[in-house]
C-alpha cells in the first residue's frame, strides 16, 4: 500500500497570491505517487492561469471548472474524476510539508481501513497568530497526539479539511461531500465519527496553516457561530443523545438560547441551568432557569454544555468528574 495512488482534492477561488507555494509544496512531496484534481471555483483574478500553467508542466495535476457553485460541488467533482485508492483534501491557500503524505500513507498503511490518518498542523500569517488561533492549534494538535479528537468534537472540528486522509472506500461508505452541509469539514468530522473510524495518534507537523483576513473560515456565513450549534446539535441527537436521559442545558447566553430554540422545535424535552443570579427564576421560551446546584436533583442527566468561559470550563469538569459523570455519556461541551 505505500505505493498506492493518493488523490488529492483542491477547490480554489480567486487566492492567485497563495496558489504557487501551494503547488510547489505538492510537487516537492517526498511521497511522488500521487494526481491532484483542482477544481477552480469561478475565479475572477489570475488563479485558473497559475494552475494552468502547473498542470501542462506535470500530467498529474488535473485542473477542471466547478459546473455547480461553492466547496461542496467542487469537491464533487474533484472526487468524482480521482483515481487514487486513498483520499486526501488540500486548501489552496495552505503549505504541505515536504512528508507529508508520506506520514499519511505510512500511517494509514500501519492500521488499514476504518482508520482516519491525520498530522499535527502549524498556522502562520505575515501578521502573526492571534491567540484564539493559536489556542486553536494547540488544542487540535493534543487531541491528535494521542488520537482523542472525537472526545471533544462538540466544541469544534477536531479534523481540519486539509489534515486527514482515508481510505476511497472509507470516505464513499461514509457517503462524504454529497449533502449541502456547512461547514463541511466539521460535517465530515462527524461522519468520520458516526462510522467509528479510528483516528491515528500523530506527532509530527505535516501542515501549515495560513491565516489572513479574507480567509474563507473568516468571511463566509457558513461559519456563523449559530451554524456550529446547528451541526453539532444534529449530530448529537442523532449520535449521543439517550432519550432515557433528561437532557440539560447548562448556561443562558446566546449558544444556550439557540439550543434552547432548537431543541423546542424539534420538541425535545429539557431542563435548564445557569449561574446568572440575574437570569435564575425567570422564564425563557416558556423554560424557568434554575441554577447550576439543581443539577444534583436532576434524576439521570445528560448536559449540553455552553458556557465559553474557559476558567469557568474548568470548574464544570471537576465538578462532573465529582459526580463520576463521563464525558459524551453524561455531558458534552458545545464551546
Amino acid at each position: 500500500m505505500q505505493n498506492s495512488l493518493v488523490s488529492i482534492l483542491i477547490p480554489f477561488k480567486n487566492t492567485e497570491a497563495y496558489l504557487e507555494d501551494c503547488l510547489v509544496s505538492i510537487l516537492n512531496q517526498t511521497y511522488t505517487n500521487w494526481e491532484l484534481l483542482i477544481v477552480d471555483d469561478s475565479s475572477t483574478d489570475s488563479s485558473f492561469d497559475i494552475v494552468e500553467g502547473f498542470a501542462k508542466k506535470d500530467s498529474r495535476i488535473t485542473l477542471l471548472k466547478n459546473k455547480g457553485t461553492g466547496i461542496i460541488d467542487a469537491l464533487r467533482l474533484a472526487f468524482k474524476h480521482s483515481k487514487g485508492t486513498l483520499i486526501t483534501r488540500m486548501d489552496s491557500d495552505d503549505i504541505m510539508r515536504t512528508n507529508k503524505l508520506e506520514v499519511l500513507v505510512n500511517n494509514l498503511s500501519a492500521h488499514g481501513k476504518q482508520h482516519v490518518a491525520i498530522g499535527l498542523v502549524n498556522y502562520f500569517s505575515k501578521e502573526g497568530i492571534k491567540e484564539g488561533f493559536k489556542n486553536y492549534e494547540l488544542w487540535l494538535n493534543d487531541l491528535t497526539k494521542t488520537g482523542t479528537n472525537y472526545s471533544e468534537i462538540y466544541k469544534e472540528c477536531v479534523i481540519p479539511s486539509p489534515s486527514w486522509m482515508v481510505h476511497r472506500s472509507d470516505l464513499m461508505a461514509c457517503n462524504a461531500f454529497n449533502p449541502n452541509r456547512y461547514p463541511e469539514d466539521y460535517d465530515l468530522a462527524f461522519r468520520f465519527y458516526k462510522h467509528q473510524y479510528t483516528c491515528i495518534p500523530c506527532d509530527a507537523v505535516i501542515h501549515d496553516w495560513r491565516d489572513y483576513s479574507s480567509r474563507t473560515s473568516r468571511t463566509h456565513v457558513h461559519y456563523a457561530e449559530n451554524h456550529f450549534i446547528d451541526i453539532k446539535l444534529r449530530y448529537f441527537l442523532e449520535l449521543d443523545y439517550n432519550p432515557n436521559k433528561t437532557l440539560v442545558i447548562w448556561g443562558a447566553g446566546n449558544k444556550g438560547k439557540v439550543v434552547a430554540k432548537t431543541l423546542i422545535k424539534k420538541a425535545v424535552p429539557f431542563e435548564w441551568i445557569c449561574d446568572n443570579p440575574n437570569k435564575i427564576g425567570r422564564d425563557i421560551y416558556g423554560k424557568v432557569l434554575k441554577p447550576f446546584s439543581a443539577l444534583e436533583t436532576i434524576e439521570n442527566p445528560q448536559s449540553i454544555i455552553t458556557v465559553a468561559n474557559k476558567g469557568a470550563q474548568i470548574v464544570i469538569k471537576k465538578y462532573m468528574d465529582a459526580l463520576n459523570m463521563k464525558n459524551i455519556f453524561d455531558y458534552v461541551f458545545f464551546c
